[in-house]
Order: C-alpha cells, then sequence, then structure tokens
C-alpha cells in the first residue's frame, strides 16, 4: 500500500512511520498542506490512501480535502482532526473525506481504519469489473425500482430519470446499500459494518452526517427516498413518489 499522511507533527508522524514499516507500507509525509498537494499532484493515481490533519500551516486540511477531491472523487481519504464538534465532521465529510478519526488517537486504531477504508476500495473496485461484465436488463444498471436505478459499474444513480450528482463513493456505497434492499430497515451498526467494513465502537455519527449530505443531494432532484425509522435506523422507500399507492 502507498499512504501520503499528511500531518504537521512530526512527532505523531514519526510515531505512526514505525507502525507503517511494521505494515510493510510505501509511507510518505508532507508537514504542510502545499507540499502535501505536491506530492499528491505528481502522481495523484499512485495513492491507496491518504490521512489528512485538519489543523495545517499553509493551506488547511478543509481546503486540501476540496483540491484533492477535484483530482480524483476515488482516493480514500481519511480526515485527522483535534476537532470533536458535528459540524467539523460534516465538513470533513462534505468535502470527500470518507472517514474522520479524532485526536488523540491510538496508532492500532488507525491502522484499523486504514486497513478497513483500503479494503473496502479494493472490494468496490473490483465490483465495478464485475459489473462490466454483465448486463442488466440490456444495460449496466444492478439496482432498478420503477423510480430510481443505480449503476455500481458507472458509479451513478438516478431517480425518475434525473441524475443524482456529486455522489462521493461513501455516499454512493451507502445509498447502493440501502436500495438493495428496498423497505428493509438498517440499524446504524448495520450500515457501519457494511459500508465502512468496520464497526465504530459506539460513534454512529459518521452514519447520520453521511445521510445528511445524502439526502441532500437526493432532494435536488425529487422526493426524499431515504426515510428515517425513528429508534431504529434508515430505510430506502421510493414506493410513495410519483403517482404510487
Amino acid at each position: 500500500m502507498k499512504l501520503l499522511m499528511i500531518e504537521d507533527n512530526k512527532s505523531v508522524s514519526e510515531m505512526m512511520e514505525m507502525f507503517f514499516q511494521k505494515e510493510q507500507w510505501d509511507a510518505h509525509f508532507a508537514y504542510d498542506g502545499n507540499e502535501a498537494l505536491a506530492l499528491f499532484k505528481d502522481d495523484p493515481d499512485s495513492w491507496d490512501i491518504i490521512t489528512l490533519d485538519l489543523n495545517l500551516p499553509g493551506i488547511d486540511g478543509m481546503q486540501v480535502a476540496k483540491e484533492i477531491r477535484n483530482i480524483s472523487k476515488t482516493v480514500p481519504l481519511i480526515m485527522l482532526t483535534a476537532r470533536d464538534s458535528e459540524s467539523d465532521q460534516v465538513l470533513g465529510l462534505s468535502l470527500g473525506a470518507d472517514d474522520y478519526v479524532t485526536k488523540p488517537f491510538s496508532p492500532i486504531t488507525l491502522i484499523a481504519r486504514i486497513k478497513a477504508l483500503h479494503r473496502r476500495s479494493q472490494m468496490n473496485a473490483a465490483a465495478a469489473k464485475n459489473a462490466a461484465k454483465e448486463v442488466h436488463d440490456n444495460d449496466d444498471f444492478d439496482v432498478k425500482t420503477k423510480h430510481f436505478k443505480l449503476s455500481s459499474k458507472m458509479r451513478s444513480a438516478f431517480l425518475d430519470g434525473k441524475e443524482i450528482k456529486g455522489l462521493t463513493p461513501k455516499e454512493f456505497d451507502l445509498l447502493r446499500t440501502l436500495a438493495k434492499s428496498p423497505k428493509q430497515v438498517f440499524s446504524r451498526e448495520q450500515l457501519l459494518e457494511l459500508v465502512w467494513d468496520y464497526q465504530y465502537y459506539g460513534d454512529e455519527r459518521t452514519v447520520d452526517a453521511h445521510i445528511k449530505k445524502l439526502r441532500q443531494k437526493i432532494e435536488k432532484v425529487g422526493p426524499q427516498i431515504i426515510q428515517t425509522v425513528w429508534g431504529v435506523g434508515y430505510k430506502f422507500d421510493d414506493s410513495q413518489n410519483g403517482d404510487d399507492e
């Protein structure tokens, strides 16, 4: 795995370097936003995963995340932040971060998060390749309802013929997971395991943050199809769209 760690605290970087070496990962380090973007832009497709500190000298982590996502929509990105407010986490996720880890963190926990995100990214790539080999109803949509269709191959989704634009990789995976089982209620814990491939040890806010951003993008093209089941979780249901009974 080729990893880029963007972290201005050299003590943290040196500590994590020992853990990365133990995993035999090809780890590179940047200590400010400008250096990070220069490294990334040199060969964007070569990076398997990026960890990004929110508080950086020069260009801050939020702007770095935005620049990275302008270049690559798919490179896995974990945001490291000393801020624990929900608004900061939602903002980071809205800029395209796939996950966040709050400082101070355990190196073992960060390693586990990196492995899980990398594994999920590889699974998505493999699924896209497999989807390319299959044809569903003479098209490439592997999820279809009366109002909704989704293509894993094209990584795109449509509601009543209108594309739901700007979906991040995690938002797409979340929508696909829900849409594959219409009206089935998923708890936050289940979604963490299915979409993120690991447990957050009780921290379920990342699901709510992704659902909030996903709903905003859905509502730009049509009625809401992600429903809240209070006290339980979320479900996909487009049966109330249009003139459906």
